[in-house]
C-alpha cells in the first residue's frame, strides 16, 4: 500500500514503521495519523510480521510534535477531535497484541514523545531530545502524554517535565527510565534491529501474552493481575510453541516456533 506521509516495510518478519516529513520534522497533522492508523492495522493483521519498530526519517527529528500550523485556527471542538484523533491512533500501537519498539533518532517532543510512549519500550540516539512542550503553547499534551509520562517514569518527575515544558536530553531520559539504552546515532538502527529479532525469534504467542499480562495488570489490583498472569500463563500449554521450546530445550535444540 502506498503513504504519503509513511514508509512501511518489512524484513524477517520485522515491520518498521517511519514517519516521513523530514521538512516538517516529521510534525503528526491529521492526515499522518490516519496513515499511521492504517499502517498499525496492516501490521497487526499480518500473520507474517512478529515486531514492529517505529521511527522517523531524516535524522532530525522522530517526530518533534504535532503540526501546529494545523492546530493555529481550530477552534475548541476541533481540537478535541484531533486530541482524540490522535488518542485512538496512539491507544491502537499500545493495545496491538504484538510488540512495537520506537526507535528514536533526533526530537521526540510533544506528539512525538506521546507517540514513543505508547510504544512499548523505547531506544534512542545520543542526540535525541525530549519533552511535553505544550504549556509553552497555551495548550495541555492532548495525545495520551499526562497520562503516559508518570506511568513511566513517575508522578513527581513527569509532572516537572509536563508543567515547565522544559526538553530533557538522552542520558536523562535514560536516568528516568523513559528509554531503555542510549546509541550513537549510526548504531541505532541496527541495534534496534537486533533487539527485534531477538524478539521475533521467540515464541510468539509466549511474547504477545506477556504484552498483555502487562498491559492489563498495570491497570489492576495485584490479586487480579496475579489471575490475569496465571489464565496466560495456563492458555499457553495450549500452544504448539509450548510444545516445540520445551522439547527443544530438553533435547538441547535451537527451538523453531510457528506461532500455534
Amino acid at each position: 500500500m502506498e503513504f504519503e506521509n509513511i514508509i512501511l516495510t518489512q524484513e524477517n518478519r520485522v515491520a518498521t514503521l517511519t514517519i516521513n516529513r523530514p521538512k516538517a520534522l516529521n510534525a503528526l497533522n491529521k492526515d499522518t495519523l490516519l496513515e499511521i492508523k492504517t499502517a498499525v492495522e496492516l501490521v497487526g493483521d499480518d500473520a507474517g510480521v512478529d515486531v514492529l519498530i517505529v521511527t522517523g526519517a531524516g535524522g532530525k527529528a522522530f517526530v518533534a510534535g504535532a503540526d501546529i500550523t494545523y492546530m493555529l485556527n481550530i477552534n475548541a471542538l476541533e481540537g478535541r477531535e484531533f486530541g482524540l484523533l490522535g488518542q485512538q491512533v496512539f491507544r491502537l500501537i499500545e493495545a496491538m497484541p504484538k510488540p512495537v519498539i520506537a526507535a528514536i533518532n533526533g526530537f521526540a517532543l510533544g506528539g512525538g514523545c506521546e507517540l514513543a510512549m505508547a510504544c512499548d519500550f523505547r531506544i534512542c540516539s545520543h542526540k535525541s531530545r525530549f519533552g511535553q512542550p505544550e504549556v509553552g503553547l497555551g495548550v495541555t499534551p492532548g495525545f495520551g502524554g499526562t497520562q503516559r509520562l508518570p506511568r513511566i517514569v513517575g508522578t513527581g518527575m513527569a509532572k516537572q517535565i509536563l508543567y515547565t515544558g522544559e526538553n530533557i536530553d538522552a542520558n536523562e531520559a535514560l536516568r528516568i527510565g523513559l528509554v531503555n539504552a542510549v546509541l550513537p546515532s549510526e548504531q541505532l538502527m541496527d541495534y534496534v534491529q537486533k533487539v527485534a529479532g531477538i524478539i521475533a525469534a521467540r515464541g510468539a504467542i509466549a511474547v504477545r501474552f506477556c504484552k498483555e499480562a502487562v498491559n492489563q495488570g498495570m491497570q489492576t489490583d495485584i490479586d487480579r493481575a496475579m489471575t490475569i498472569e496465571a489464565d496466560l500463563f495456563g492458555l499457553c500449554f495450549a500452544t504448539e510453541d509450548q510444545k516445540e521450546g520445551m522439547q527443544a530445550f530438553v533435547g538441547k535444540r535451537k527451538a523453531q516456533f510457528k506461532g500455534k
